[in-house]
């Protein structure tokens, strides 16, 4: 397929614009050394309409208290809600979170499952957190894009749908 402009350009372009910004939320957190695939996927959680700037303090108050599925479900619904407070729905983002550590202890012996179709079975997960968590946590390849993405890429003539 031929592209209407160069592609390595476009992206070295971007590279270099962005070299200026901090990293993004789970990027950050993944070099801070919160690097499993539980925390990945709890921060991509957290992170749901909710700014990098708050996600990162969000995530390490969180994890100063659990950083497993274990100890999260050591705290109650009201303490997971205050550590949350700060990110958007914290209410409906510990259901989420007891929701997705019941099963990874009940069904998965403390572990999460490591494919796609596996983190969005999860109640809660979707294809971009799943991707994200999979692609920082485990070094998989995945896409995780939202519709702006989406549309950008309709528009430079890289994929049509």
């Amino acid at each position: 397929m031929k592209l209407p402009f160069d592609l390595e350009t476009v992206l070295s372009r971007i590279e270099k614009a962005i070299a200026a910004y901090p990293k993004a939320a789970m990027f950050d957190l993944y070099e801070r050394g919160y690097n499993t695939l539980f925390e990945q996927l709890i921060s991509c959680i957290i992170s749901v309409r909710t700014l990098d700037e708050t996600t990162i303090p969000v995530s390490l108050k969180l994890f100063a208290q659990a950083r497993t599925p274990e100890a999260i479900l050591l705290l109650s619904h009201e303490n997971l809600v205050q550590l949350l407070l700060g990110s958007t729905f914290p209410g409906q983002k510990a259901d989420t979170i007891l929701g997705i550590s019941k099963i990874a202890v009940e069904q998965y012996g403390g572990n999460l499952p490591t494919t796609f179709e596996g983190l969005t079975a999860l109640k809660g997960v979707g294809p971009k957190c799943a991707n994200l968590a999979l692609g920082v946590a485990a070094k998989l390849p995945g896409i995780s894009v939202d519709i702006h993405v989406h549309r950008v890429v309709n528009r430079w003539g890289i994929t049509k749908t």
